[in-house]
């Protein structure tokens, strides 16, 4: 009798322990980059993806909408466990240094560099017959200058400070995914949106409403980015949107995809590998991804987490001493 209830209980413990095993064997890694609809986002679906696929499943992936890249970094600095995230570099310096909107707190000093993203293309987006032509022309305007509180915001604002136009813009305050529907709807002349082109929200919104993506002249890119050495010149090709003949000649910000020191080694050194390996079968989908080079790192200003630097050594990769 008593071999007889032993046997089961030995077995139903074998199996708790095996399923126990198999959990602790998987890996949960959070991805957050921006809004749902955007270029960034779908690219964490795509690295979830990836990293899912190329690890058997052990990496369990979990892609969480984010309102940007502030939201992003805040997080950073008080969440425990594998989270990936992006930023512009310049954001994570401010953190860093407890400026605007990150003073008084701390806990910054722990992120690390994984490797380069897609930079972000600043677009001015206006209504084709709104008659503006020149981002100067929106003085006087109703403008949503990118989501409420985001990067996309505060860079948008600082090119406005940077052209002469601080004050002379409506600025409307509300989320990002509001401005298509406030756009169409005659509520606003445009909006500003900081993503990777081609960004899935201005594909969908010129399927339906006539926009234009405006250009910077020489002399107001000039400007801009006198002002920030860390952004570059970028130009959008033609037809990268409905009916837009002819390129736009607009910013980029560098972007970076980064974790925290929670992240095991092993991890890390996973991630940034495969994602090295497979950049170009994931360019092969979208082709944002192949713009960016492992080299590019060095323009993050961040330190790199040692799974990642232990990848980057074996690539060859030559590493400024100041991310190590």
């Amino acid at each position: 009798m008593l071999k007889k209830i032993v046997a089961p209980m030995v077995l139903a413990l074998s199996l708790a322990v095996a399923a126990s095993g198999a959990a602790e064997a998987q890996t949960r890694v959070t991805l957050k980059s921006a809004k749902a609809g955007s270029s960034y986002y779908v690219m964490m679906v795509q690295l979830g993806e990836l990293m899912k696929k190329e690890s058997g499943g052990k990496i369990q992936p979990t892609v969480e909408e984010s309102q940007g890249s502030v939201q992003n970094v805040k997080e950073a600095g008080r969440r425990p466990g594998n989270f990936l995230f992006t930023s512009p570099p310049n954001l994570l310096a401010d953190a860093r240094a407890a400026k605007k909107p990150f003073e008084g707190e701390t806990g910054y000093d722990k992120i690390r560099t994984l490797f380069v993203m897609p930079f972000v293309t600043i677009h001015i987006v206006v209504q084709k017959d709104s008659g503006v032509t020149d981002v100067m022309q929106l003085a006087g305007k109703k403008f949503i200058a990118g989501g409420k509180g985001t990067f996309c915001e505060r860079r948008t604002t600082r090119i406005f400070e940077l052209l002469g136009l601080d004050g002379k813009v409506d600025v409307v305050d509300v989320e990002l995914d509001a401005a298509s529907n406030a756009m169409r709807n005659d509520k606003v002349a445009g909006f500003a949106t900081c993503s990777s082109h081609p960004t899935p929200q201005l594909v969908e919104l010129a399927t339906t409403t006539p926009l234009v993506v405006l250009s910077f002249t020489d002399a107001q890119r000039k400007a801009i980015l006198a002002a920030d050495p860390l952004s570059g010149p970028l130009s959008i090709a033609a037809g990268t949107y409905k009916d837009q003949s002819q390129a736009v000649e607009t910013v980029g910000v560098p972007v970076g995809a980064f974790t925290t020191t929670a992240m095991d080694d092993e991890t890390a050194y996973f991630i940034t590998r495969n994602f090295w390996q497979k950049r170009d079968q994931l360019a092969k989908e979208n082709p944002w991804w192949g713009g960016v080079s492992p080299e590019m790192v060095n323009q993050l200003g961040t330190k790199l987490h040692p799974g990642a630097l232990k990848y980057y050594k074996e690539a060859g990769i030559k590493v400024d001493d100041s991310l190590m």
